[in-house]
């Protein structure tokens, strides 16, 4: 069984699946997809982009010159959508998992309470 992807990794190629970005719309793609929970930090995104170039899963796209500041876009690879597609797997099973043993407090994916037992913790 695989490691599980940290989840800046997971955002980070999400938000590089469906077009090439820049670091800043990586993380501005990342923190829409994730609906506003996860936020990345420039320092994080660059240390993780320049890891994820070595481990081969994305590459840089082009570079740009923009206001005199050099602007580089990465794309996913094809190693780093195997990778994305392998996490994507690891979650539906776990999230089936959990989903499963939910129904004996009546309780479904959205959360919402139907019948069952209460669980006070």
């Amino acid at each position: 069984m695989a490691a599980s992807m940290r989840e800046p990794t997971f955002w980070i190629l999400t938000a590089l699946a469906s077009a090439p970005r820049h670091g800043y719309g990586v993380i501005q793609e990342a923190g829409a997809l994730s609906g506003g929970r996860v936020v990345l930090q420039a320092g994080t995104l660059y240390a993780a982009l320049d890891r994820l170039t070595a481990e081969g899963l994305v590459e840089v796209d082009r570079e740009e010159l923009v206001d005199g500041r050099n602007r580089r876009y990465y794309r996913l690879t094809h190693r780093g959508a195997t990778a994305l597609t392998a996490e994507t797997e690891r979650l539906r099973a776990s999230l089936d998992a959990a989903t499963s043993q939910l129904k004996r407090f009546g309780l479904g994916p959205a959360g919402a309470h139907r019948s069952g037992p209460r669980v006070a913790w």
